[in-house]
């Protein structure tokens, strides 16, 4: 018998801004996902930038809030290598967004779906990406 492999984790879920929006508006859709993700024990991942285009004034964001402290949800930072990994993404593709980039990178990096309204950037960006309209 051969060493035995470890299964590859598996992929989760990375929100962009369109997704973390229908959290606070309390979108039943986006609920929906979210606890079937959640079921299936997925991890969420949300880049940093992307919570800076969500956030607004916390004192009214009390659901995103809760959201973005559960213990399902990773928060991925965007450090040096980051920062440059999604400005070389913009450069190659002809687009602008970094935090769009970012997405796209978090995304690629952990095999997961995207929660997106608007995926026609993030296409963009990566044509071959896994994308769950919200």
């Amino acid at each position: 018998m051969g060493p035995t492999r470890a299964p590859a984790p598996a992929a989760g879920l990375t929100l962009d801004a369109g997704a973390l929006i229908a959290i606070d508006r309390g979108d039943r859709r986006m609920i929906a996902l979210l606890q079937e993700a959640v079921g299936k024990r997925l991890t969420l991942r949300v880049p940093a930038g992307v919570i800076g285009q969500a956030w607004r004034d916390g004192r009214r964001q009390a659901t995103l809030a809760r959201f973005l402290r559960t213990r399902e949800v990773e928060v991925h930072v965007l450090d040096g290598p980051a920062a440059r990994a999604a400005g070389e993404l913009c450069g190659a593709t002809g687009t602008s967004d970094v935090i769009d980039a970012t997405v796209v990178i978090v995304a690629r990096m952990t095999r997961d779906t995207v929660l997106t309204n608007d995926p026609d950037d993030l296409l963009k960006l990566d044509s071959t990406l896994r994308i769950e309209r919200i």
